[in-house]
This record gives C-alpha cells, sequence and structure tokens, in this order.
C-alpha cells in the first residue's frame, strides 16, 4: 500500500517574512487578523528589520514594517545609479598620455603604445585610437521588486563568508524548517536507518550573485579576481548540497530537478514519490532564489517580461511609479514583478509523523508535470498546464467526491503578465466548467511578493497551508477589477480575501499550480490537514490517533516555543561546517550492510533479486 506524504514542517523567507509559524501568511492577510493574531508577526518583523528595542512595536513601527516588506521600490541594488559602462575608442590630433601600476601592463601590449617604466610604475604614449571603457551611471528602468524585509541579513545569522544570497537563503530557510518540527533533527534520525531520508533542492536560475556565477563571469572584463569558491557554489543543486553537508549530515538521496517557474513542484513530486514508494521516510524540497539582480532583470527586461516603470505610470496614468501595485494577476497589467525567496518543506510517510507525533499540516496527495508538446516559440505558454491542472482536478474529485471537488481553491501561477492572465485563466476556467464547478476560488499571491522563479510554487504552498490556520484565502489586493480578456464564467478570482470558514474548513483541498518557461507545466494537489486527518483516521483508528494526539501535545508546544524564540531574535541556524565529518575510517562495510560512524542504524544492502521473476 502507498503511503501518504504528510507536511509536518516549513520554513523559509520571503518578501512578506519569515515562513515557519505561519507569519509570511499573516502578513498578507493582515488587514482581516485580529491584533493578537499579528502580535507575533509584528514582533518578529520588528526584530528581523532592526526595528524593534524590545518592546512591543508600536504603531510607528508597524508602518515601518509594512513600508519594508511585501513587492516595493528594490533595495538589493540602487535603480537610480546603476554603474554600467560604454565601448568607445578615444581619438586625439595629439598623444595621449597616462601612467598605470607596471603590473596592470596588458599581457599583449598594442602596437601604438610607447611604454616607459619608471619604478613600479610606468608611463605610456599613445599614438592614434586608444580603445577604452567609459563608466557611467544610469536608471534602471524597472524599480519594483520583491526582497525580503527591509535590512535583515540571513547571512549575518551564521559564518557565511563568501556565500552566495541564495545559499545564504538556503541555510536560512532550512533550518526554519527545521526549528518547525517541534523535535531535534537527531530524534528524527533515531527513528530511522541514514539513508532514508532524500533532500531535493536547487535554485532554477543557479546561484548568481557577485560570489558566485555573475562574479566569475564578470572578474576578467571588469578587473575582478576570480576565486576557488565562484564556480563551485554556482551549481543549481548547490541549496540541496549545503543541506547535506552542511545542515542535516544526510547521505540519503540527493538533486534538485529542473523545470523553470515550476522547479519547486518538481522537487515536491521526486520528494514525495520516494515516500509514497517506501525508499525514503522523510524528504526535504525546496529551492532558493536570488535573482532580484540587476544583470538578470536586463535579460528578463529585454524579453518584455518584467512590468517596467513606464508602463505602470501608463495604467495608472500617472507621474509617479506605484511599486507595491506593480504585480497585478488577471487585471491590466504589463509584467512579472522579480522577487527573491528560499522555502522548505518537511515531508514524512504518515506512519513515521503519527509515531513521532508530528503535527500534520496537510498531505500532498500528488504532483502532476507535463510538458507543451510542439510549439512556435520556446516561451510561449502551450497545452501541457490543461493536462496538469485537469488532472489534479481529476484526482481531487476521485479523493474527495464531486461534491469535494467543489471544496477546494486555486492558487494560481498568476505572474501578472498580459499573456499569463489569459491563457491561465482559460485552463482554470475550462477545468471549472469539466469538473462542475462554480466560482472556483483563485488566488494570486505573486501580488504580494512577486515573482521568485523556481521557488514561487513554495510561495504559494505556504500561503495555503495558513489558509487552514488562520482562515482567510488571500485576494489579489493590487487590483481593481478583472482585465476584460480573462476567462472567469466559473472563477471567482479573489480582487479580496475571502473567509474560508473557521481553520479553512470549507476548503479540503488546494491546486498549487505553476507554468514554467520553456513548457514546465505542474500542477500539485494538497489535501488540508482537516481532511488528512479523517483519512489517517480511517487507515489507522480511533486508538491510534489518540495515542497519537497525546504526542504531538508536546510537539505542538516545542514548536511553538522555537517560534517565540526566534520573533524576539533567538533562533537557531543550523550550519555545521567541518563537524563530526566522517572519512575511510568511518566506513564498516558487510555483504548485508554498510555502517557509518555517525549513525546508530546501518544501512541494509539488497539480498534478494527484484528481478527474479526475469531469471
Amino acid at each position: 500500500m502507498s503511503k501518504l506524504p504528510v507536511i509536518v514542517g516549513f520554513g523559509g523567507i520571503n518578501a512578506a517574512g519569515r515562513s515557519s509559524g505561519f507569519h509570511s501568511y499573516k502578513r498578507m492577510v493582515a488587514d482581516v487578523l485580529s491584533d493578537a493574531d499579528m502580535q507575533s508577526t509584528w514582533q518578529d518583523l520588528a526584530h528581523r528589520m532592526g526595528l524593534s528595542d524590545g518592546t512591543e512595536p508600536d504603531a510607528e513601527i508597524i508602518e515601518a514594517i509594512k513600508a519594508g516588506t511585501l513587492v516595493r521600490r528594490i533595495e538589493s541594488f540602487d535603480p537610480d545609479n546603476l554603474l554600467y559602462q560604454y565601448k568607445t575608442t578615444l581619438n586625439s590630433s595629439e598623444a595621449i598620455r597616462f601612467s598605470m601600476r607596471k603590473s596592470k601592463l596588458p599581457a599583449d601590449i598594442p602596437a601604438n603604445w610607447q611604454v616607459e617604466e619608471q619604478g613600479s610604475k610606468v608611463n605610456i604614449t599613445v599614438i592614434g585610437e586608444l580603445n577604452a571603457l567609459l563608466e557611467d551611471r544610469v536608471s534602471f528602468p524597472v524599480t519594483s521588486g520583491g526582497n525580503i524585509p527591509s535590512g535583515f541579513e540571513p547571512g549575518k545569522l551564521y559564518n557565511s563568508r563568501f556565500h552566495p544570497r541564495g545559499l545564504q537563503l538556503t541555510v536560512y530557510g532550512a533550518s526554519d524548517a527545521l526549528n518547525s518540527l517541534g523535535m531535534d533533527w537527531e530524534t528524527v534520525l533515531g527513528h530511522i536507518e541514514p539513508d532514508q531520508v532524500s533532500v531535493y533542492a536547487g535554485s532554477a536560475l543557479s546561484q548568481i550573485d557577485d560570489h558566485s556565477l555573475a562574479g566569475m563571469l564578470s572578474a576578467p572584463l571588469t578587473g575582478g579576481r576570480v576565486s576557488s569558491k565562484m564556480m563551485a557554489l554556482s551549481f543549481a543543486e548547490m541549496p540541496a548540497d549545503f543541506i547535506n553537508g552542511y545542515v542535516i549530515n544526510s547521505v540519503g538521496a540527493t538533486g534538485t530537478n529542473m523545470g523553470a517557474c515550476a522547479s519547486f513542484l518538481y522537487n515536491l513530486r521526486q520528494g514525495m514519490q520516494d515516500i509514497q514508494q517506501g525508499t525514503a521516510r522523510v524528504a526535504i524540497v525546496g529551492n532558493a532564489e536570488a535573482p532580484v539582480v540587476a544583470e538578470v532583470m536586463e535579460g528578463f527586461r529585454v524579453m518584455g517580461a518584467l512590468a517596467e516603470d513606464a508602463q505602470l505610470k501608463a495604467l495608472d496614468n500617472s507621474d509617479e511609479v506605484d511599486n507595491r501595485r506593480a504585480c497585478r494577476p488577471f487585471s491590466d497589467n504589463a509584467g512579472f514583478t522579480m522577487a527573491e525567496s528560499g522555502q522548505f518543506v518537511v515531508l514524512m510517510d504518515d506512519e513515521l509523523a503519527l509515531e513521532l507525533g508530528a503535527t500534520i499540516h496537510g498531505a500532498v496527495a500528488d504532483v502532476f508535470v507535463h510538458a507543451d508538446a510542439n510549439k512556435k516559440s520556446i516561451s510561449a505558454p502551450g497545452v501541457g498546464n490543461y493536462v496538469t491542472v485537469a488532472k489534479a482536478a481529476a484526482l481531487a474529485q476521485a479523493i474527495l467526491g464531486k461534491d469535494g471537488v467543489k471544496q477546494t481553491f486555486v492558487q494560481a501561477h498568476g505572474t501578472g503578465t498580459p499573456q499569463n492572465r489569459v491563457t491561465e485563466s482559460h485552463i482554470l476556467n475550462e477545468v471549472a466548467k469539466t469538473f462542475e464547478i462554480d466560482a472556483w476560488p483563485v488566488a494570486a499571491i505573486k501580488s504580494y511578493v512577486g515573482h521568485s522563479m523556481g521557488t514561487a510554487p513554495a510561495d504559494q504552498l505556504v500561503a495555503s497551508l495558513g489558509v487552514w490556520q488562520y482562515g482567510w484565502i488571500p485576494g489579489i489586493k493590487t487590483i481593481e477589477k478583472i482585465a476584460d480578456d480573462v476567462h472567469h464564467s466559473n472563477l471567482n478570482i479573489l480582487t479580496d480575501h475571502k473567509f474560508a470558514g473557521e481553520k479553512g474548513e470549507d476548503y479540503k483541498a488546494v491546486i498549487i499550480n505553476a507554468k514554467g518557461f520553456g513548457g514546465n507545466n505542474a500542477s500539485g494537489l494538497v489535501l488540508s490537514p482537516q481532511q488528512t486527518m479523517t483519512m489517517l483516521g480511517k487507515k489507522y483508528g480511533a486508538q491510534a490517533m489518540a495515542r497519537y494526539a497525546d504526542k504531538n501535545d508536546t510537539v505542538r508546544q516545542a514548536a511553538t516555543e522555537n517560534d517565540q524564540a526566534a520573533c524576539i531574535g533567538q533562533e537557531t541556524i543550523r550550519y555545521h561546517f567541518g563537524e563530526a565529518v566522517m572519512d575511510e575510517n568511518s566506513v564498516t562495510l558487510c555483504q548485508d550492510e554498510v555502517k557509518l560512524s555517525a549513525f546508530a542504524k546501518a544501512i541494509p544492502l539488497i539480498q534478494s533479486n527484484p528481478y527474479a521473476d526475469y531469471s
């Protein structure tokens, strides 16, 4: 019998704040939550942003928090003062003279240079033309982005020397997810074999800042130096490598699946399948992206993908750009808004979760991935997303029944581009018609946190889990109306927050949708915690669930204490560089098992022929 992958922990950071404790979700729906519900979130953000002096945030600090979170003016670089260099050729009727250090002389000295040495320097006289780069400062056409909260630097919480920002988000996000478990990671390891952990995590755009790929590629052209770390830390699967090597000490399955903006769902699918098939009992899946970098954004801008200031001003008939409303899914819009985020989810098989008393936030029923088939343009949307959404809805109906499928909602890809608003709305609308769903609720949280590329579906998932804790589906508050070309006869595209019942009990599942560049479509069906517990009760019986509830009380209390500590800046960052490193002397090999010195349990080896039917 297939095992059910349940969500027992989650964490990370995006433009809305820290994800564990539902804080990033709460920031999105702050206007409908009570002061009591929001108190810990304001406290957490105040500490994280350096705005707190230890007292409860007052109205002035809360306003500063609001201004420094969600989509806003870019902070990771100055859009009004961007370094730019122009190639030019200098010509003069007279000789051009200058001096420089001898060590900086080019290896191949041009024929029209006359070089006169003078100690450690040289005097250069150029007769004729001189090729040069002229430094300039320009304004970038896009000033809106989804940076993590103002003032928060996750790299300052651990020894992050020369780590690319994406890997800093990884270490922070994975630590946050593990802290949310309410139990020590060593406790989990004590109940499983060392190879029964899977880690699937990566960056769809790889690591791309000055400490990684961007620095490595630009150094020879800008007079910089390539370090030995740049190439190694640039790899797309490096988030998984960091988690294995520095966070959880794992020898289990590892890697990342690349699917552009759907990458997180690809990783979620891999972790889910490992648990369903029994090859892993625990899976940590996630993505981290830090693409709010001018050079990367310029690549998307020239494709016409980003919302430029001039376009936003034209939409508003204004001389001022409204950075806060840059992303406008399913309305009159101009393009998407680049964002950074690191999000991680911890899955367990249902049996282990009950055994440990882990808090169950939901279950991953399945993730469907399909390509677009033949197409005229690799960037154009195609037919694959019809298949993935239809399969997810069909599975929801198979599990929940014909009435139950109507108790689902959709976390749309919702990029805020003119093309997406038409194509995705048509897909969702046609699937809703097919399954006889009227007014299918559709949310699009990129309107709050922007588009974090491969991490975007994880942002959607974490926000959905909050619905089943606080009862509100986030509305698209950056729009005033649905665009005329949007298909929505059977959809309820939420322009305001929608109450989903106490702890979201009106909705039994969510479909997380992602439409990735190149035809990488994925749709995941995630069951609510209430629906998951009902299913587990039928499988295991009342007595087993009562025993689980007793264990879970302690776990929930520990998770709450961890969250409270984090809110006042006392969170634990797991980064164990060079600790308990094993070598060849740490391995004991037998025909039936492998024993590693750092683990109490051995790894069993296959003893029977799995292809006996073919022998």
